[in-house]
């Protein structure tokens, strides 16, 4: 792991402008942009693509397209999760996204956090008194069996739940726990999910299918 991004992953201030956390970058987008290229029914060249472009992807990932990554080999991704439309995923910091998670069109993760004072922004003296453009990241971790509505977007150093569904258009800015139902801007807890959320409750839109009884 490079220096700067040994401090990004510390939390601390590091420059994003350094030549090996550019290249890693630049990979990345030549990475999506060669999967947003490509066909949907491509598929061995696009997961040829992700493989390639993610840090850690499980079995039967499907992501939609198109995509944008900043790192990708900062983000891991479980077992059976489907993203859908325009995901955007600003890895700076470790992005983990559980297993069996549907993630709604329009998707955005952003883990970098810049300087609240405009003089900082700019510029924040290094080690050496060398004026750099700085900024610091914070992790996001999502948990298994999560659904996001459309155009959900995760603040930096969030960490939701399993079993978590959050409806579209939220901010998600703080955590989200297990099993609940969250939404807004800011988003917030709605209520938990319990059993009676079941489809079976729902005959009209059930029709003549079944739910799975778990044992």
């Amino acid at each position: 792991m490079y220096e700067e991004e040994k401090k990004a992953f510390a939390g601390k201030l590091f420059f994003p402008g350094d030549p090996e956390l550019k290249a890693l970058k630049r990979k990345a987008h030549n990475l999506s942009l060669d999967f947003n290229l490509l066909h949907e029914d491509e598929a061995e060249k696009r997961n040829a693509i992700l493989k390639e472009l993610i840090g850690e992807m499980g079995e039967r990932v499907f992501i939609q397209g198109p995509i944008t990554f900043h790192y990708g080999c900062h983000t891991s991704i479980g077992a059976g999760t489907y993203i859908n439309f325009n995901v955007t995923i600003q890895d700076d910091a470790p992005v983990r996204i559980g297993k069996d998670c549907n993630l709604g069109p329009g998707a955005t993760i952003v883990t970098p956090v810049h300087p609240m004072l405009p003089g900082e922004r700019r510029y924040i003296l290094d080690k050496d008194g060398v004026p750099r453009h700085m900024c610091y990241a914070k992790p996001v971790v999502i948990g298994n069996d999560c659904w996001f509505g459309a155009n959900v977007t995760v603040l930096p150093g969030v960490t939701i739940g399993d079993n978590v569904v959050i409806g579209a258009g939220s901010v998600v800015s703080r955590d989200i726990p297990s099993n609940t139902f969250a939404a807004g801007v800011p988003c917030r807890v709605i209520r938990p999910i319990t059993e009676k959320d079941s489809m079976k409750y729902k005959p009209e839109i059930l029709g003549e299918n079944r739910v799975i009884e778990e044992e």
